[in-house]
């Protein structure tokens, strides 16, 4: 079978505005794939990575690779080893000082990694969010480490693969290099789900919701009262409210407003 390569001897020139175009050698994307087969650890699968984005645009680096909870924002399933890779080159501390924030706050990259099918930057994601405030804090938390811009390949909801880079980005990574950056990105995420064991915390530990209290939870979304859910049901305002009490405690809910958001965050409810 031949070789998926593209490209000559040349690796990277620039246009007049100083954007990158991939004229030359680009990765070998059988060499790439054999070499993360033989990985042996999630740090070999990552510094396959490494050389992989140098080729393509050369201010990258590796940050992570994370395997997503199923619930959103549990990071009691989010642990250093088992389900989040870091690179050696990410910045000193960056990565505890973000585990001590992000429980509490709302964490973009985590976010769109859940939803989007396609790759983006960080500075493409802020653009599309424009969040203000204390929604800014891993963007100021990057600047503090010298992180200018990232680079973010979801792959199938399940899986995450960062990069970073002390310089914006997004005039320099062509529509190829982008290709081959998710390309590469999903044979490293199939390569660590090999490696790693079954993460039974990615579950994680709260109870599940009966069809009842998500049958309750979706009407609320509707903006339905207690009254028109026990109509729409068939079952008593008393039910109702038992309902929405118990799936707020599963959700970890101050209020049945926030159970039915997380509901919808969880994708319990359409």
């Amino acid at each position: 079978m031949p070789s998926m390569q593209l490209g000559g001897p040349d690796q990277i020139s620039t246009d007049g505005s100083g954007r990158q175009l991939v004229s030359g050698e680009l990765p070998d994307l059988l060499e790439f794939y054999r070499s993360v087969n033989a990985s042996t650890s999630a740090d070999g699968v990552l510094d396959a990575l490494q050389r992989a984005a140098a080729t393509l645009c050369a201010p990258l680096g590796v940050l992570a690779a994370v395997r997503l909870p199923i619930q959103s924002n549990d990071w009691n399933a989010i642990q250093l080893g088992t389900s989040v890779f870091l690179h050696p080159n990410v910045p000193d501390g960056w990565w505890s000082e973000y585990t001590a924030l992000a429980p509490t706050r709302f964490a973009p990259a985590l976010h769109l990694a859940r939803s989007s099918l396609v790759s983006y930057t960080w500075t493409e994601s802020m653009r599309l969010l424009e969040p203000i405030g204390i929604d800014r804090w891993s963007v100021e938390l990057a600047y503090k480490y010298g992180m200018r811009d990232g680079f973010i390949c979801p792959v199938g909801g399940r899986w995450m693969i960062a990069y970073w880079s002390k310089r914006d980005i997004c005039t320099l990574l062509t529509p190829t290099a982008r290709i081959l950056l998710q390309t590469t990105s999903c044979l490293a995420a199939q390569r660590l789900e090999q490696l790693t064991a079954p993460d039974v915390g990615r579950i994680g530990t709260r109870s599940r919701l009966t069809a009842r209290e998500v049958a309750v939870l979706r009407l609320v979304s509707n903006g339905q009262q207690a009254s028109e859910i026990a109509g729409s049901l068939g079952i008593g305002e008393e039910t109702v409210r038992s309902h929405l009490k118990k799936a707020q405690t599963k959700l970890g809910a101050r209020n049945r407003a926030q159970a039915a958001c997380e509901a919808l965050r969880q994708n319990l409810i359409p």
